[in-house]
């Protein structure tokens, strides 16, 4: 169990909002929103486990990312939260409010649901794992290997973001990559059964996208049974950059 503590970027006052991306993001794509919310809240845009300018462990599956954010918020000294999270995040965040519903006041899900999703990042992983960056030793050239497993030029662009230059002419990811492949089959995982979190909670879900359909519904109420489903318009899987303005208004009517 890694005692390190989660690398966070806080901005504002006021109640905090803690935000967890998701499967191979960070806190930066969390940023235009963070800013717009730390006008309200103090906000807490958090790197899990393998992501970001987080540590790395070859542990990784939601048992270990909440003790990690457990420990985030006693080393913050926070007494109690409004939690936040995408996909991945949304996932970490469902299994810490039944784990610690005292330390949660109110619980935002982003596109996903209490149930198990077979693992669907095959072709994403296959992309990049055959990044060998002695080879693909610019972003143009890492794009043009990634195309080949992953056509779709938004999911390259995301990837990509974490590509960094680790010294002059050596670039690497920022997320740990030999982890998140070998525990992929842990991201789907649904959430323990018969685990009930009863305080105010809201799931939010991109009109375009599949993760909460009609059939999760019924064990979203079963976990959750003080909560509501909010669609965002014209928004797949990323609805929180696809439609920040609708996204933003129902997280702040939400909390307010």
């Amino acid at each position: 169990m890694s005692k390190e503590i989660l690398h966070a970027t806080v901005k504002g006052e006021g109640f905090p909002l803690l935000i967890l991306h998701g499967y191979f993001g960070m806190s930066d794509n969390w940023k235009t929103l963070g800013n717009k919310f730390s006008e309200d809240f103090e906000v807490h845009l958090i790197d899990q486990r393998n992501h970001g300018r987080s540590f790395h462990e070859d542990e990784f599956n939601y048992e270990v990312l909440v003790e990690d954010l457990h420990r985030y918020i006693l080393h913050h000294n926070l007494q109690e939260v409004y939690l936040l999270g995408h996909s991945m995040g949304g996932k970490t965040v469902m299994q810490f409010a039944v784990t610690y519903p005292d330390l949660v006041k109110k619980l935002i899900v982003v596109d996903i649901s209490p149930r198990q999703y077979q693992p669907h990042h095959n072709a994403i992983l296959a992309g990049l794992n055959s990044i060998d960056f002695k080879v693909e030793d610019s972003r143009s050239k890492v794009d043009n290997k990634l195309a080949n497993l992953v056509p779709d030029l938004g999911v390259r662009q995301f990837l990509l973001k974490n590509v960094y230059w680790v010294e002059k002419g050596k670039l690497a990811f920022r997320f740990n990559l030999e982890s998140l492949t070998i525990n992929n089959p842990e991201v789907g995982a649904a959430l323990p059964p018969f685990t009930v979190f009863d305080k105010e909670t809201l799931f939010l879900k991109g009109e375009k996208s599949n993760y909460i359909t009609e059939d999760e519904e019924a064990i979203i109420e079963a976990h959750f049974p003080s909560s509501k489903i909010a669609t965002i318009k014209n928004s797949g899987h990323w609805l929180h950059a696809e439609n920040p303005k609708q996204f933003y208004s129902e997280v702040c009517a939400f909390l307010n």
